[in-house]
């Protein structure tokens, strides 16, 4: 945990006007998603479609790319929020990771190792082999219950099983393997960050496979079972603090995200129990994450319930978020020009991806 300060001013309707107050001091984390784009290691796991990521495979996944990329990610990792937060972030979701494996190498990499991250993980259904997971500095952050709760979506269909239960773990679950499109699972984490109650939700929903027109229900179903667990923790506690963040596969203005969720760009805007997207206002100034075509959008995005935006700032309040795309997690030549240096057959690169992260602050007394 830092320690930054700032001065404030008032602005008033004629004009500005600085009121030199006494230096505020705050206690500043970061919180951080970044997919790690197809982390995987190089054994062969007969049980998950990850036959190209070995050193025999169509992408020749060596020994010596697998290291290389997690050096190359560790080092993301250690920068992101800097210079406001002198640290690497408290809390990391991340995406596309083979399993806890990966995770586990990765933080022992010599950038963050001395941080001593801690890892949530469960082994999703996705055909890919891949998961959600999140890292944590057990210093800061203490977990108390964590789930993954899966989303049931199927063929020519978007259906997501209604559960009929309060509890969020009871759902009842219907398979039906023939039609289910099997896909990431949402992680939902709850724990103290310092000695104040939040919750995680991390994400990566369904791919723009078959086009994103023929795919956006499932990705709407993906913001609907997110909008539910938002819901029921609400319940619980209307005052909770939920923090959703991941690869979105939609950008902040597609249904999924406006309508299924219910994401508002402004915060006067947010109802109550509703949430804050800070990564819509970026995407109307042409801010990416990704790349496609030459068209950027962003699919990364971390998003928060009313109750995290209060200005009083007594309890761990949202400050600020950006997206991380220093001039060495870019392309510097060649066709991709401009875009993320991600891997390539020849050298391990970072990721497809910028990752993304905001400030939660809280004013020391």
């Amino acid at each position: 945990m830092q320690i930054i300060k700032f001065h404030f001013c008032l602005v008033a309707f004629f004009g500005i006007y600085i009121l030199n107050a006494q230096s505020k001091k705050y206690a500043i984390h970061t919180v951080a998603f970044y997919n790690f784009e197809n982390l995987f290691d190089i054994i062969d796991d007969p049980n998950t479609n990850d036959d190209e990521w070995t050193p025999t495979g169509a992408q020749h996944w060596t020994k010596e790319k697998y290291e290389q990329k997690l050096k190359n990610l560790s080092r993301v990792l250690s920068e992101i929020g800097t210079p406001e937060n002198s640290t690497a972030p408290t809390l990391i979701g991340c995406s596309e990771i083979e399993n806890r494996g990966v995770l586990e190498d990765l933080i022992k990499q010599e950038k963050i190792a001395g941080y001593d991250y801690g890892i949530i993980h469960f082994d999703s259904p996705d055909q890919r082999g891949i998961d959600v997971a999140l890292l944590y500095q057990k210093k800061y952050f203490r977990p108390t219950s964590f789930s993954n709760i899966p989303l049931l979506i199927y063929k020519n269909k978007s259906v997501l099983q209604e559960n009929n239960n309060e509890d969020l773990g009871d759902v009842e679950v219907k398979i039906d393997i023939k039609n289910r499109v099997f896909t990431r699972d949402q992680l939902l984490v709850t724990g103290f960050l310092d000695d104040e109650e939040i919750h995680i939700i991390v994400n990566h929903w369904p791919s723009r496979s078959g086009g994103e027109k023929a795919s956006s229900p499932y990705r709407e179903a993906a913001g609907k079972l997110n909008r539910k667990i938002i819901d029921s923790l609400q319940q619980i506690n209307p005052d909770a603090k939920v923090i959703t963040m991941g690869d979105l596969n939609d950008g902040p203005f597609n249904k999924s995200v406006k309508m299924a969720l219910g994401a508002k760009a402004k915060k006067a805007e947010v109802p109550e129990f509703g949430v804050y997207n800070p990564f819509e206002e970026m995407a109307g100034r042409g801010m990416g994450t990704l790349a496609f075509r030459d068209s950027w959008d962003i699919f990364d995005q971390i998003i928060l319930t009313k109750s995290f935006i209060e200005p009083d700032f007594a309890s761990y309040e949202f400050w600020k978020a950006g997206i991380f795309n220093k001039p060495y997690l870019i392309q510097a030549s060649g066709k991709y020009k401009g875009y993320p240096l991600r891997n390539s057959l020849t050298e391990a690169g970072f990721s497809d991806h910028f990752p993304v992260y905001i400030y939660l602050i809280r004013e020391l007394k």
